[in-house]
């Protein structure tokens, strides 16, 4: 089994086993204390249909979703965590790329060259 297939659902989405580790890994040295927890923006853009943005929180923000991955706190604003809807969240680090890539059975394929799409702050609901 690949490290994509090791997948754990969380709410209307799913996480790899890589994503789940570096989202950990983040609060686990973030330095903000052990109640803190990792807030991630999705936006559109990118390759793979989205991009994020994301950072070390003591708490959520009014309208944001909190869910638990792995023991650890996930703030979430809703129109992102809507726009995950059936989509596989991994992370990858290679020579080449790091950081969080968004596995979609909805979404076509990528034209461009490479993914220069600048994530952006998405305005709640």
């Amino acid at each position: 089994m690949t490290d994509q297939e090791k997948t754990r659902g969380v709410g209307c989405f799913s996480i790899t086993s890589k994503a789940e580790a570096f989202i950990r890994r983040m609060v686990r040295f973030g330095g903000k204390g052990p109640s803190s927890g990792f807030r991630m923006v999705v936006a559109p853009g990118g390759c793979s249909g989205m991009s994020a943005e994301f950072s070390v929180e003591d708490a959520a923000r009014p309208n944001e979703r909190t869910l638990e991955v792995g023991g650890v706190k996930v703030f979430m604003p809703l129109l992102s965590y809507h726009m995950l809807e059936g989509v596989t969240v991994d992370y990858v680090d290679t020579a080449t790329k790091s950081g969080f890539t968004f596995i979609d059975p909805k979404a076509g394929g990528c034209d461009c060259s490479s993914s220069s799409a600048k994530p952006v702050e998405l305005t709640r609901m």
